[in-house]
C-alpha cells in the first residue's frame, strides 16, 4: 500500500487512514457548521457519506479521537464521537468510549506540522479495556499528528492494529 506524501517516511501507529472527502473550501464550511455552530444533525449525513464512500472495516469496534473537555462544554457536542456513533449504528459496530485526555493541549489550528505533533504528544490515555482491532473515527484529518497520538494511545493499551476513519482529510501534494 502507497503512502500519501504526507505520511511518507514517518513511523504511525496506525496501519491506514481513509476519508470520504476531500477537506477543501466547500467541506471546511460545512464541518464549521457541524462543530461551531452546533448542527449536529450532520453527523448523520457525514456518517452516511463515509459509509457510501469507505469499506466497512473489519474490527472490534469504533473508537473516537476524544475532544477537550471546555470545547466540547462550550459546544454541547464532540463532532468525533457523534460521527462514530452514526457510523456504528451504518456499520453495525459498537463506538467505544476507549481513550481519554491526559491533560489539555490547545486547538490544533493554525499550527504547523511539526508543532501540532507536540501539541498532542502524550495527550490521550486508554481508559477502557482495548481490543486488538480498532477503528479509531475523528472528523478531520489534517496532517494525521492528532490521529498518530490517539493510535499510540490505543496500541499502548493493547490494540494490534488501528485503522483511522474520517469524514474528511487535507490531501497534501507534493
Amino acid at each position: 500500500m502507497r503512502r500519501c506524501a504526507e505520511c511518507a517516511g514517518r513511523r504511525l501507529a496506525f496501519a491506514r487512514a481513509r476519508e470520504a472527502v476531500e477537506y477543501d473550501e466547500p467541506v471546511r464550511r460545512v464541518v464549521a457548521a457541524w462543530k461551531e455552530r452546533g448542527l449536529r444533525r450532520i453527523a448523520v449525513w457525514a456518517a452516511a457519506v463515509v459509509a457510501e464512500e469507505v469499506a466497512r472495516p473489519t474490527a472490534a469496534c469504533l473508537a473516537w479521537v476524544p475532544g477537550d473537555p471546555d470545547r466540547r462544554l462550550r459546544r454541547g457536542h464532540h463532532a468525533a464521537e457523534r460521527l462514530a456513533a452514526e457510523l456504528g449504528i451504518v456499520w453495525e459496530l459498537p463506538a467505544l468510549p476507549l481513550l481519554a485526555r491526559a491533560g489539555g493541549s490547545s486547538p490544533q489550528r493554525g499550527k504547523s506540522r511539526r508543532d501540532r505533533r507536540r501539541n498532542v504528544a502524550g495527550a490521550f490515555r486508554p481508559s477502557a479495556p482495548i481490543p486488538s482491532q480498532v477503528v479509531l473515527v475523528d472528523d478531520v484529518y489534517t496532517t494525521g499528528a492528532t490521529a498518530n497520538a490517539a493510535a499510540s494511545a490505543l496500541r499502548r493499551g493493547g490494540a494490534r492494529h488501528v485503522e483511522v476513519v474520517t469524514f474528511a482529510r487535507t490531501i497534501c501534494i507534493r
